[in-house]
């Protein structure tokens, strides 16, 4: 009785110092930053099929084939970006999720291509391996590695499925985050939500349902999920909401464990997943070896203001970086006057909530709450040296993007972030400009050292 006591009087003070924690801000300082121009298209591998030559012919608002290489302007809602559609080759864009490489390069990836299923089937899936060059703030992009299913393990019919190369699209999964590994890499997934294994070349070898004990979570967009044809039947079951799948995938550090954290909560009982009454997002424990969920999870709280995350990425065994946002663009000061009537010389709703956390979780709370230790503001950031490129004020560096999808440790002190465009649809940075892909490094010791 008294051990019961004095174990819940523990849980209770962790839970009220987490609760004060997640308001302690942490400074970052701006020391470098690159940027890829939003515009940046590669040719399709030579033996992909016509088909895929060219990209984003299905994102008309009807979603009839767009006959003409860029006849379909790109729009932020009622706002110009300046770039049409479609385009002549494959878009370098959307980055979301980063690994840091022992060599100082890095891997990432575009995600499905152009926002849904539905407008994504001639968008190809590649990984991007990255190299930056700080003093001059350029990205080189060292390798493109084109995913394909050559050996059908996807359990559905890709949209290449009679090619004669069956390289994957944004129709077939949406890829959102990455773990490269000696054999390749692991992927997260959000249409199923799945997780993915790839070879080093870019050859699908696995496709993992998630299914945790009776658990089994599926978005609308899980290929299983299937509209009936009589109107009067139940509709098909799903848990989490369209683009609520896996945004992030966080490896231990011996490479025995991914944590992969979906971007929406779980929907139980017609409400959703909740921690003190915040929507809650689960971090699902997976066994690489046996290729198998272990049953463990743990749940990620939302601020109050926050509504996704981005990526996710361990520090050491039991702590890691996580990304989160809300869904708006822009600076305030140019924020439209009536969110409800947007025009094209405002941002609709400016953003308000860009940050990373630094959380913890272990054995000790399996099925509860992360902690979260605290965050770094990302619309807020010392650029005492001015370093930036672009954005920003005074001495101040921000990022009023709708996505920023990409952080990891650099070093003892530093990490790198960056923000995924949407190509050609998000004008975060300057009214009436797409956005370019930019990456940043913090200097954030005292965020990464604290406990």
């Amino acid at each position: 009785m008294t051990k019961f006591f004095l174990a819940s009087v523990s849980l209770a003070v962790l839970m009220a110092s987490a609760a004060v924690a997640e308001e302690k801000v942490f400074p970052a300082k701006l020391t470098a930053h690159a940027v890829l121009p939003a515009n940046t298209i590669v040719a399709a591998p030579t033996d992909a099929a016509d088909f895929l030559k060219t990209a984003a012919k299905f994102t008309t608002p009807d979603r009839k084939r767009a006959e003409g290489l860029g006849t379909v302007p790109g729009l932020d809602g009622v706002l110009p970006t300046g770039l049409s559609m479609p385009f002549n080759g494959q878009a370098i864009q959307g980055f979301s999720g980063i690994k840091t490489m022992a060599d100082g390069t890095f891997w990432t990836l575009s995600d499905n291509g152009f926002g849904s299923k539905m407008n994504s089937s001639d968008a190809m899936l590649f990984l991007h391996h990255l190299s930056f060059d700080w003093k001059s703030g350029k990205v080189n992009v060292l390798e493109n590695v084109f995913l394909s299913d050559p050996d059908k393990k996807a359990p559905f019919p890709i949209v290449m499925e009679g090619a004669a190369k069956r390289y994957l699209t944004g129709a077939d999964f949406d890829i959102e985050s990455v773990q490269p590994v000696a054999d390749g890499f692991w992927i997260g997934d959000e249409f199923g939500p799945y997780l993915l294994k790839f070879s080093s070349d870019g050859k699908l070898t696995d496709v993992i349902p998630t299914k945790v004990g009776e658990l089994e979570v599926k978005s609308p967009d899980n290929p299983t999920v299937a509209v009936p044809k009589d109107p009067t039947q139940k509709l098909p079951a799903f848990n989490v909401k369209r683009s609520g799948g896996y945004e992030g995938l966080a490896m231990s550090k011996d490479g025995s464990k991914l944590y992969a954290l979906l971007e929406g909560p779980l929907f139980k009982d017609g409400s959703v997943e909740k921690v003190d009454n915040h929507p809650a997002l689960r971090i699902f424990e997976f066994d690489t070896a046996s290729k198998d969920f272990t049953g463990r999870y743990w749940l990620y709280p939302f601020a109050d203001g926050g509504e996704s995350i981005g990526d996710f990425n361990m520090l050491d065994a039991s702590t890691g970086l996580v990304i989160e946002r809300d869904n708006g663009a822009g600076t305030p000061d140019k924020a439209c006057a009536d969110p409800k009537n947007p025009k094209p010389d405002c941002f609709a709703v400016a953003a308000k909530l860009k940050r990373i956390y630094k959380i913890e979780f272990s054995d000790a709370n399996v099925g509860k709450a992360v902690r979260k230790i605290g965050y770094i503001d990302l619309l807020n950031i010392a650029d005492p040296d001015h370093k930036r490129l672009q954005g920003g004020h005074d001495a101040v560096y921000n990022m009023p993007f709708v996505t920023i999808e990409n952080v990891d440790r650099v070093d003892a002190t530093h990490i790198i972030v960056g923000n995924d465009n949407n190509l050609p649809f998000s004008s975060g940075r300057t009214l009436g400009k797409a956005d370019d892909n930019e990456f940043v490094i913090l200097d954030v010791a005292e965020f990464l050292n604290t406990k």
